[in-house]
């Protein structure tokens, strides 16, 4: 395929995937994609470790690096809190309520109590979705082949931008909006991905089928569609809309290489696309995630308001590792409240797959899409 994408970043198909696994990263990488592993979880080790993993896998083919830096965080005028800032900062009153979920729905102890500070975010150190955060793992990704670093969360910071430059890196940016896109287009991003609501993670208010269009006007650089895009027949529809690709995040999570909990990927194979839902209980930001006790739980109107980002990650971080944990167990409390962010193409998420056949069944079905289209023109 020739697309605008596919000339700027130097692939056979205009179907990038975000994945916080490497593997999933390496096999769309390979199957003629471009992979873009989200490093938000990442400590700065951990994320080298992977990068020279990846970059063994996939030779000279390019791939690419998420980072998340919103435009707006606590602590932002100083780079972002530490961990042991926001620990500060968090109110008794929701750490109580957590404690009461974990309580009330019987999830265990962990068994080791060196791990009950950790979460996914970690112990110590800078807090995650911040400057501090970002700037050692922007070192790390542009030290590498790094071909494309994406940020996830508003225009890319200042810093970011001129190093991706100064490197000779692309750089893209989500929007959820025409005003953000054209932001980001005059920030001096390469590459602009219009997200709709119907995206997983954090996501706006705005459906692609309306926003994919609106973006493509608003701006004179490479558009990719995301959100609810998963199959060839959507990524037809984002790019007769005028999209020169697709960003796809959630149809990676049941594949065979995915790393997601085992609980959480029979949820997924099983629910439909009216079981998601837009909570601020994880991130302290609205995103896309599937319905669980867990949800339930935030959305009554007697608990607290969640919190902020970063505060409101840290403060369920612990609390989400002790789910998973014990999430295994069919019919246990813990398995009730487990969940992750995923779209609402889980609906048709219904059966394992690898990522490199998803890769190719996309492209073929857009084929077929475009040809039957193109059929109707004919006399």
């Amino acid at each position: 395929m020739k697309t605008a994408a596919t000339e700027l970043l130097d692939i056979e198909f205009p179907i990038l995937a975000f994945s916080h696994c490497r593997d999933v990263v390496a096999a769309v990488t390979k199957a003629g994609g471009m992979g873009v592993l989200g490093a938000v979880a990442h400590s700065t080790k951990q994320l080298e470790i992977d990068l020279d993993w990846i970059e063994n896998e996939v030779g000279d083919r390019p791939y690419g690096v998420d980072l998340i830096v919103p435009a707006k965080y606590a602590g932002d005028g100083d780079g972002g809190y530490t961990m042991d800032d926001i620990r500060k900062l968090i109110p008794d009153t929701h750490r109580e309520f957590v404690d009461d979920i974990l309580a009330r729905y019987d999830v265990p102890e962990l068994s080791d109590p060196n791990d009950a500070g950790g979460g996914m975010y970690g112990s110590s150190g800078d807090a995650p979705f911040s400057a501090k955060n970002a700037m050692p793992q922007l070192d790390i990704a542009l030290a590498h082949k790094t071909a494309f670093v994406a940020n996830a969360l508003g225009p890319p910071p200042q810093f970011l931008i001129d190093r991706c430059k100064q490197e000779g890196k692309l750089i893209g940016a989500l929007a959820g909006r025409p005003q953000h896109a054209e932001r980001h287009q005059a920030a001096g991003v390469d590459l602009i991905i219009a997200q709709g609501s119907e995206a997983g993670g954090h996501t706006g208010e705005i459906g692609s089928m309306v926003l994919i269009p609106e973006i493509v006007d608003a701006v004179d650089i490479p558009v990719l569609g995301a959100g609810g895009i998963g199959r060839g027949r959507q990524m037809a529809a984002a790019m007769a809309l005028g999209a020169e690709g697709v960003w796809c995040g959630s149809v990676w999570l049941t594949t065979d290489e995915a790393e997601t909990h085992p609980a959480v990927k029979e949820k997924f194979l099983a629910a439909t696309s009216a079981d998601t839902i837009r909570s601020r209980s994880l991130t302290g930001k609205h995103a896309r995630m599937l319905k669980s006790k867990w949800t339930e739980e935030w959305e009554r109107p007697d608990t607290p308001d969640p919190l902020g980002m970063p505060l409101q990650p840290i403060l369920t971080s612990a609390a989400q590792q002790r789910i998973n944990r014990a999430a295994n167990t069919p019919g246990s409390g813990a398995n009730e409240l487990a969940n992750y962010f995923v779209g609402q193409i889980v609906g048709t998420m219904n059966q394992p797959k690898s990522a490199g056949q998803v890769v190719m069944e996309m492209v073929e079905e857009f084929i077929e899409a475009t040809e039957a289209l193109a059929a109707q023109l004919t006399n």
